[in-house]
């Protein structure tokens, strides 16, 4: 079970990062200014853990008075589209995050990265290299034995300068050649060990077309990009950790060769998200997609910020997710629950509530008369009065849940049974009489008498005690509409990971972890006042969850209802 959630804390709370930058706001290194970036490669669409990254990089930002970049890693055309930066944008915008004039790309400094290369060159800093690719990786030694120098390593400059020229004019095929750094080929850090900075590609760039045939490395152009922009604090997740030392030459090295002011960007890196059932692997997103395991990069059940937003999570829901997991230097695991409950929170603070019956069984009011009907009052929501209340129509005939009618009633059971009373919640109190079963015994109508002194909020209707309170909507006016049941996309909390029981050796796919059950379409029957629920408003369905009128598939007068998260965590360990 979730632990209960700790108060909302009144302002950040401190981390390593934040005492990194309060470290340098005391010694005056940046004169109090924080600029920070969200660098994303346009090759994909955002998953979670680019939202705990973008609300830590904004985030930090805005608590320091700074600002945070929005900027498109672009160095690698054959990758990247347009529909992905697109996408991108309207990701952190739906965050609630602002650049303002700050949007940058990578390939908009190609001009300036190619004039870093050549300085590195003119330094005997970096050489040309012809070795194929599998020649460069025999020499490159081990994690326990160094490399071995390049043939091609004492080139002289004037050579590499005039090799380089010819690599941008195009005059050579791809692989022919690649620019390399010249640092160390026995370092015991292998980034350090002559790593490539520039590679011929033939491939149409999405902004610079066929201008460019050689494209930085990302190693190489990341660090650039910070230094061009200012940044003071580069964040970024573990898997880079490694690559710091490089990104430090980098920059010394341009530093040295006139290109950029001290002091220089500062690379630090925290732990990335790992969040159990689910995959945040961008290899392993794009192939859900391809091989149609998922309805596309929106599937409400794909863990993307736009598959996010369909299934109506909330923006604040994530701030207050990244908020609450924090900032470490370690990699561990986050449970589902976790974010789950973050929305559920807000849901429960925002979300107007509603009757939906997802199960329908037909209940009759025999002493109530055909075709008259009256409005009973029911609150737009508990917690908040000012919000007001909602008429809702009541009629001889109503839709009931099929769980709260048994004929031969369990122990505990004190919903209708024969003979038993209830409420009708905002509505009256009936007793039940019997009920009709079709020829397959299976009851299909449900009979009570209704107690017309019994109206709720109505004077003496509080002289009706009774332990069973149903939730209910008119037979004669209630709204038919498809309704998405979504569970998480993965049984297992760690999928295609190997677990106890397992025979040695044994490898699982990932994809053999997926859920069966992930998504369930239904037809209910609503309350009247949701069939002018427009896209990506969000409810509480009372007793059954959390919903969102789906954002892509409902039209006017005619909304479809994802379940966004139910009323409590009910994913128990019995599915593992």
């Amino acid at each position: 079970m979730t632990p209960p959630a700790p108060p909302a804390p009144t302002a950040p709370a401190s981390n390593f990062i934040r005492n990194i930058i309060d470290e340098d706001n005391r010694t005056g290194k940046w004169n109090g200014r924080v600029t920070t970036r969200f660098p994303p490669e346009p090759n994909g669409y955002l998953h979670y853990g680019h939202a705990k990254s973008i609300c830590l990089n904004f985030g930090l930002a805005g608590a320091y008075g700074g600002i945070c970049h929005l900027r498109f890693d672009d160095t690698n055309p054959e990758k990247e589209e347009q529909e992905y930066v697109d996408s991108i944008i309207e990701a952190v915008q739906w965050l609630g995050f602002d650049w303002h004039q700050h949007l940058y790309f990578a390939s908009g400094y190609f001009d300036t990265m190619y004039a870093c290369a050549e300085s590195l060159i003119k330094a005997g800093r970096a050489y040309v290299d012809s070795q194929t690719a599998d020649e460069m990786r025999q020499r490159r030694g081990t994690l326990t034995e160094p490399g071995t120098d390049s043939p091609f390593r004492a080139r002289p400059i004037e050579e590499n300068l005039e090799l380089f020229a010819r690599m941008k004019a195009g005059e050579f095929a791809d692989g022919t050649h690649v620019l390399r750094a010249k640092i160390d080929m026995a370092s015991p850090n292998i980034n350090m060990r002559d790593p490539a900075i520039y590679r011929i590609r033939r491939a149409s760039h999405h902004r610079t077309g066929d201008k460019w045939c050689v494209y930085p490395m990302y190693t190489f152009a990341h660090p650039i990009e910070d230094a061009i922009e200012n940044i003071t604090h580069s964040i970024c997740t573990l898997e880079f950790e490694d690559q710091r030392p490089f990104y430090d030459w980098v920059l010394d090295a341009l530093a040295d060769a006139g290109h950029f002011p001290r002091p220089l960007p500062r690379q630090i890196e925290f732990a990335r998200l790992n969040l159990t059932y689910t995959v945040l692997s961008k290899r392993k997103l794009i192939q859900l997609v391809d091989e149609s395991h998922v309805a596309g990069w929106d599937d409400p059940r794909l863990p993307t910020l736009s598959g996010a937003r369909r299934r109506g999570f909330t923006p604040k829901g994530f701030h207050r997710f990244a908020e609450r997991i924090g900032v470490a230097k370690s990699d561990s695991w986050i449970d589902m629950s976790v974010l789950e409950e973050c929305m559920r929170e807000h849901l429960n603070e925002t979300a107007p509530r509603r009757i939906a019956v997802l199960d329908p069984l037909k209940l009759v009011i025999v002493n109530y008369p055909e075709g008259a009907s009256e409005a009973c009052q029911a609150p737009n929501h508990p917690l908040k009065p000012e919000l007001g209340k909602r008429d809702m129509p009541f009629g001889r005939e109503l839709w009931i849940e099929r769980e709260d009618f048994m004929e031969t009633p369990v122990k505990g059971f004190h919903r209708l049974t024969p003979g038993n009373m209830v409420r009708l919640r905002y509505g009256f109190v009936v007793k039940c009489t019997g009920c009709e079963k079709d020829a397959n015994g299976q009851v299909k109508t449900v009979f009570a008498e209704v107690f017309p002194d019994s109206k709720s909020g109505t004077p003496g209707a509080d002289q009706y005690k009774v332990k069973g309170n149903l939730h209910w909507v008119s037979a004669a006016h209630a709204y038919r509409a498809e309704v998405r049941l979504y569970e998480r996309l993965f049984a297992h909390p760690q999928p295609g990971q190997r677990r106890e029981g397992d025979p040695e050796g044994m490898e699982r796919d990932y994809l053999d972890d997926i859920n069966p059950d992930s998504i369930r379409v239904i037809e209910a029957l609503l309350e009247p006042a949701l069939r002018t629920a427009k896209p990506e408003e969000r409810f509480q369905f009372e007793r059954h969850g959390y919903f969102v009128a789906d954002r892509r598939d409902s039209t006017e007068g005619s909304p479809i209802f994802n379940r966004t998260v139910s009323l409590k965590d009910s994913w128990g360990k019995d599915r593992v």
